[in-house]
């Protein structure tokens, strides 16, 4: 139960039946300190009409127009309305809200995001392709409207709170923390041959499919790096990654002074959520809270690049930053659907996306998109270039 004391806050939440969604779901359903306008779904129709009438949403839509017709199915007699396509979901990002929850996963965020963005919105952003792909337009578009972006993961939530409201002059080093995933203690040449359920099998964080196989390779963290540069315009060689197995420890920010601010709790995507959908106020919530006591001990290393060189690769693009990041975002996804569908071995992801990179820069796209169509366009480069062996 989430409880504070000021009139209902209104939201949308795109990829309201992923992960990030129904925990947002599970903090504000039945509380009168939240209104829900509107919830966005990918084409799981079922999905999304019950999480419409859970949390009484005035309005559903659903990315896939195939499944417009079991929507409305699932919506019969509910009063709820509903659309379906691309132009369905960026008119459902723009609809009058007081935040809108970004957690549409991968590069398909990025429209309705901006669109909501355009709207003077607050985001809370939890697709981080939008910052990887598009940083430098969303966060103009973002000071152009004067609305914050809430960092809702929870290790740029962690470096959010730590800030507090600072600028990044006086910051000597911001460190984002890896759990290490599946893979922790395995072999360089055993995880290049890892199969799909062994990749799935994060010890500590219940994600979808896409972003639990990036961590397994910890991508993940890498494209988190370029997220924090674009957020907090802040020098790519302050940022680094410690591996940190209990995943308590989420984010630390070092200061000039030689203060080191940490931002701790459980391992639990409603704790940072909850931060966003208060701010700037705390909610009180029923999330498990944290016993360092009984934990007994944490325990943090430097990350292996030999074993994983999927950070080591995006940790460069970011320092060589231009269009980089985006080519990197958008060969990454393909990569991994690839694995997911057994196409290819879970070493080849890392690979096949350094030679996108690499493509890239030798054919002279290197470019930083300065707006959302100039992101897009090399990302759909990038996509059509693609192959895999």
């Amino acid at each position: 139960m989430v409880t504070m004391h000021r009139r209902p806050r209104r939201l949308i939440i795109l990829g309201a039946t992923g992960s990030i969604g129904r925990s947002t779901a599970d903090l504000v359903a039945g509380n009168p300190d939240f209104e829900v306008e509107a919830v966005v779904g990918g084409s799981d129709a079922v999905a999304l009409a019950s999480m419409a009438r859970r949390l009484k949403a005035r309005h559903a839509a659903i990315s896939d127009e195939t499944a417009l017709g079991a929507l409305r199915e699932g919506l019969a007699g509910s009063g709820i309305s509903c659309a379906a396509g691309e132009a369905g979901v960026v008119e459902a990002a723009q609809r009058p809200c007081d935040m809108v929850i970004a957690a549409i996963v991968g590069i398909a965020g990025l429209k309705p995001t901006f669109a909501a963005l355009q709207q003077g919105r607050t985001i809370a952003l939890a697709n981080k392709e939008c910052m990887v792909s598009a940083g430098e337009a969303f966060m103009a578009q973002a000071a152009a409207q004067g609305v914050p972006l809430l960092p809702m993961d929870s290790e740029h939530n962690a470096i959010f709170q730590a800030l507090n409201g600072r600028d990044a002059s006086d910051v000597e080093q911001m460190v984002l923390t890896a759990s290490g995933g599946p893979f922790l203690n395995w072999s360089a040449a055993a995880i290049d041959e890892a199969d799909v359920a062994a990749a799935l099998a994060h010890p500590n964080w219940s994600m979808g499919r896409k972003i639990t196989i990036d961590s397994a390779g910890l991508m993940n963290k890498g494209l988190e790096l370029i997220e924090a540069q674009a957020l907090f315009r802040i020098n790519p060689e302050k940022l680094d990654v410690v591996v940190h197995p209990q995943s308590v420890v989420h984010g630390m920010v070092s200061f000039s002074d030689g203060s080191v601010v940490a931002g701790l709790s459980v391992p639990d995507m409603r704790t940072p959520i909850a931060h966003c959908l208060g701010y700037p106020e705390r909610l009180t919530t029923s999330c498990k809270r944290l016993d360092l006591a009984a934990l007994g001990g944490l325990t943090f290393a430097r990350p292996d690049h030999g074993r994983f060189p999927a950070l080591q690769l995006a940790m460069d693009v970011m320092k060589t930053g231009q269009g980089l990041p985006t080519v990197l975002n958008a060969a990454n996804e393909l990569a991994v659907a690839a694995f997911l569908d057994c196409r290819i071995k879970f070493g080849d992801i890392a690979r096949l996306v350094a030679n996108a990179c690499e493509a890239a820069l030798r054919h002279g796209e290197a470019k930083t998109p300065q707006t959302l169509a100039e992101a897009l366009a090399v990302d759909h480069v990038a996509r059509e270039r693609f192959a895999t062996p």
